[in-house]
């Protein structure tokens, strides 16, 4: 038995609480938000003999500790952090606890942008050509919870965000994907390196019967190449010698000094040059479970999206609404404003992450008519944009939909697409995408 603490009362640390106990250890969880946000979880873990700290992560909670599991949201600046490392107590995430009790095959999957399109996508490939799979991690259900869960068979697709990385230190996914590194949590990381080096720890523990699938056209990826034992397999627009490409609108994939014809782009089921990235990831990722080219194509075509991402709402008087609440960064609204053709009448802002505008004005001096300008970054989006095209600021989504039925016209789209974090207006970018869709809804 080990005295285990863990830190975060959000889903992952509850699953990792409920997984350590069940494997006989002492455990307490702990949270420095207020226990009247927790009244329900609190006398669940009570039951189960977890003991519970609410209101402030107390560094008494340090003593005799063993292991400490943390959420991904504990910065590691944290003082509790802090103070376990000086007493050289082993921190892990829940990504790595679970992983030491499961022999499921992984596959996983990171990056700035993409991380959940690709994981379902992948999910729904395999599950679609008759393999048992299932999406997990930072898309929502954590491993932890599928711990003697799941038969052995089912491959485990789990997206990996760079919190959970950053703390691992067995974790070994048969596939890895890295899709794209741009600058994005360095106030958690503190550093792009170190932002960067968080990624690659996905192929950390992989040998070389493993597969490291990567993007050659991110540019920040490319000049970051760290070391790997597994092989490698490229994405790009442009021919590879060991992969998957387009050319002339046709996907092939290389294998083995062999080319295949694999399907055209155009046949895909998601829209947009990321998209295309994403489908050919994913590709890559389940041709290592002996897919055959047909299923991949049946897979990449019948996908349809993920809540949240490029989501089709509603259309009303010939004007389509699209929920991209996921978009919390710009380099993920600048994959959504290029997506389409159609006039674009964008709605925009909450919390920024040193958001630097200027890498979108290209797209949308190409693809949007009208800026609809909200929340704390409101102002600065307003001010970059202004002397360009229409702004207008507004005080909340419902006043931003209502400006958004007058500027748009018969044939344009209205998309939410913030490039922002949500946590100024709302609990997180799930909540900020079903208000938006409810409110389209009741239109």
């Amino acid at each position: 038995m080990k005295k285990v603490l863990v830190i975060g009362a959000g889903k992952s640390g509850v699953a990792a609480a409920k997984l350590a106990k069940r494997m006989g250890n002492d455990v307490a969880l702990t949270e420095s938000k207020a226990a009247s946000q927790f009244v329900d979880l609190i006398a669940e873990l009570t039951e189960l003999a977890i003991d519970c700290h609410f209101g402030d992560n107390k560094l008494e909670l340090l003593e005799h500790c063993e292991l400490i599991i943390t959420s991904p949201g504990v910065p590691p600046e944290a003082e509790i952090l802090i103070n376990a490392t000086a007493k050289k107590i082993e921190i892990i995430s829940e990504l790595e606890y679970a992983s030491q009790f499961i022999e499921n095959p992984i596959i996983a999957i990171t990056g700035t942008n993409g991380k959940t399109t690709t994981t379902s996508l992948i999910e729904f490939v395999l599950n679609n050509a008759g393999k048992k799979a299932i999406a997990c991690g930072n898309i929502g259900i954590p491993m932890s919870d599928l711990v003697n869960n799941v038969e052995k068979e089912t491959i485990l697709v789990v997206e990996a965000s760079s919190y959970q990385l950053d703390r691992i230190k067995n974790f070994h996914p048969e596939v890895a994907l890295i899709l794209n590194i741009t600058p994005d949590h360095l106030k958690y990381h503190g550093t792009m390196e170190a932002y960067v080096e968080s990624k690659w720890k996905i192929t950390l523990n992989q040998n070389e019967k493993n597969l490291l699938v990567l993007n050659r056209d991110d540019e920040i990826l490319w000049k970051n190449i760290l070391g790997t034992n597994a092989k490698i397999a490229f994405v790009s627009m442009s021919s590879v010698d060991r992969g998957i490409y387009t050319r002339d609108g046709i996907i092939f994939i290389n294998a083995a000094d062999k080319e295949e014809v694999l399907m055209p782009v155009a046949d895909l089921g998601l829209p947009g040059i990321h998209n295309a990235y994403n489908s050919m990831a994913a590709a890559l990722a389940v041709r290592a479970f002996e897919l055959s080219n047909e299923d991949i194509r049946d897979g990449l075509s019948k996908f349809k999206g993920v809540e949240h991402r490029l989501e089709f709402v509603r259309s009303i008087d010939g004007i389509d609404f699209v929920n991209d609440s996921k978009a919390t960064n710009v380099n993920a609204t600048w994959y959504a404003l290029q997506a389409y053709s159609a006039p674009i009448v964008w709605i925009a802002g909450g919390r920024a992450d040193d958001n630097d505008y200027s890498a979108l004005d290209a797209v949308v001096d190409a693809n949007v008519k009208s800026i609809i300008a909200i929340g704390e970054e409101a102002d600065n989006i307003f001010n970059h944009f202004c002397t360009a095209k229409r702004c207008i600021k507004v005080m909340d989504l419902d006043e931003a939909l209502s400006v958004a039925l007058e500027e748009a016209e018969n044939g344009d789209k209205v998309v939410f697409t913030p490039a922002c974090k949500s946590f100024d207006m709302f609990m997180n970018f799930e909540h900020r995408g079903e208000v938006f869709k409810e409110i389209v809804n009741r239109i």
